[in-house]
């Protein structure tokens, strides 16, 4: 298990990697429906914070897997089956998210994710024992996760509710700390084409959730009487948003800004705003809808917020991350304009998914002349 060339042509996701995204898309799609049925149950609060720790948990196994696959990738019989026991783990994980949104039950969530880790840390120890140049790196990855692997098992069962909850955050902490302190033994050999393609990959499943709310809307409208047209004008401006996140998402290449900058932690870890926020979308599309049918306990301003604080903090992280150092200053203040006249739609409930979808159509023209007038 050698380091792959990180100036390799042409290097994009490997089939492995596109059957191992497909996995993630049961959790993705499970912690969005969980989402949307807090929040139409009225739930606002605990539903969009067991969001954010259960996506820390898909987010981090996939990026983790992702670095690694990029620098070690060998594609051999060991590392396939590696990769599908990873796999494994996802849908354990899928299969708590549920009881980990409503009722804060973390143990299917946090064997998953064990099962995951302790399978990226065998990836580790082989990268160690191939490579001397990386082993003293790949060792303190190696080492790291295991502790915390075995601080995420104690907590489980050492631990009452309370604790459970404040710990959880000092983990999340900890995790993210180990690749950094590992990566100061020395740099591993991940591929800025390859990262780049990765996180697109992943973006276009975010996204596919959303897609699937508005293909939803439509469905419902069939046989609704008077919500039909109400429910197909969701679906449409539904679909303009989505479309909209991934014309802005790949309106620049990535991959080219990786390796001019050389660092990889501000675009890996900032991402999970990106992420978390576009799998949130479809429960916002899910919640207008309830809303236009009158199946929810959520007031129609509430919803509106739903929808528009997700959209909102894609298009900003979006702009810190990707566009900020590669568009005009001018381009740079309409996009932040727009992204905060987003979230003011939420105050017109009735009009609030259609100016959202107008305000995200007319960031991405901004964004597209600005490309094309200065490549």
């Amino acid at each position: 298990m050698l380091p792959r060339d990180r100036t390799e042509p042409f290097r994009s996701a490997s089939p492995l990697e596109l059957l191992f995204d497909l996995v993630f898309v049961v959790a993705v799609s499970q912690a969005s429906d969980s989402l949307h049925e807090l929040v139409s149950d009225g739930h606002v609060g605990q539903g969009v914070l067991a969001y954010l720790m259960v996506f820390f948990a898909i987010w981090w196994a996939w990026m983790n897997f992702t670095w690694f696959a990029s620098a070690f990738d060998t594609d051999d019989w060991a590392y396939r089956v590696l990769t599908i026991a990873q796999m494994g783990g996802v849908l354990v994980l899928a299969a708590g998210v549920h009881e980990a949104m409503a009722a804060y039950d973390f143990t299917l969530v946090t064997w998953g994710y064990v099962i995951m880790r302790f399978a990226m840390v065998t990836q580790w120890l082989r990268a160690a024992a191939s490579d001397p140049g990386s082993r003293r790196t790949a060792l303190f990855f190696a080492v790291g996760i295991t502790i915390v692997q075995l601080l995420w098992l104690a907590r489980l069962y050492l631990f009452d509710t309370m604790w459970q909850f404040v710990t959880f955050f000092m983990l999340v902490l900890a995790e993210i700390m180990v690749p950094v302190v590992a990566e100061r033994q020395g740099r591993t050999a991940w591929h800025p084409h390859h990262i780049a393609d990765r996180y697109g990959c992943f973006t276009l499943i975010v996204l596919g959730e959303s897609v699937l709310a508005s293909a939803t809307a439509i469905f419902q409208a069939r046989g609704q009487g008077t919500h039909a047209l109400a429910l197909v004008g969701l679906a449409a401006a539904g679909l303009v948003i989505v479309a909209g996140m991934w014309w802005l998402y790949f309106v620049r290449e990535q991959g080219d800004y990786l390796a001019k900058i050389d660092r990889g932690f501000g675009f890996g870890y900032a991402h999970y705003v990106i992420f978390a926020s576009a799998g949130a979308v479809s429960s916002g599309i899910g919640a207008a809808v309830d809303v236009a049918t009158g199946h929810t306990a959520l007031a129609a301003s509430a919803a509106s917020f739903v929808l528009t604080v997700p959209v909102t903090a894609f298009m900003l992280a979006l702009w810190v991350i990707m566009l900020r150092p590669q568009v005009r200053r001018a381009t740079s203040a309409i996009v932040i304009g727009l992204a905060v006249l987003v979230l003011v739609s939420a105050y017109l409930p009735a009009a609030s998914i259609a100016a959202t979808a107008a305000l995200v159509a007319a960031a991405v023209l901004v964004v597209e002349v600005d490309a094309r007038r200065h490549p």
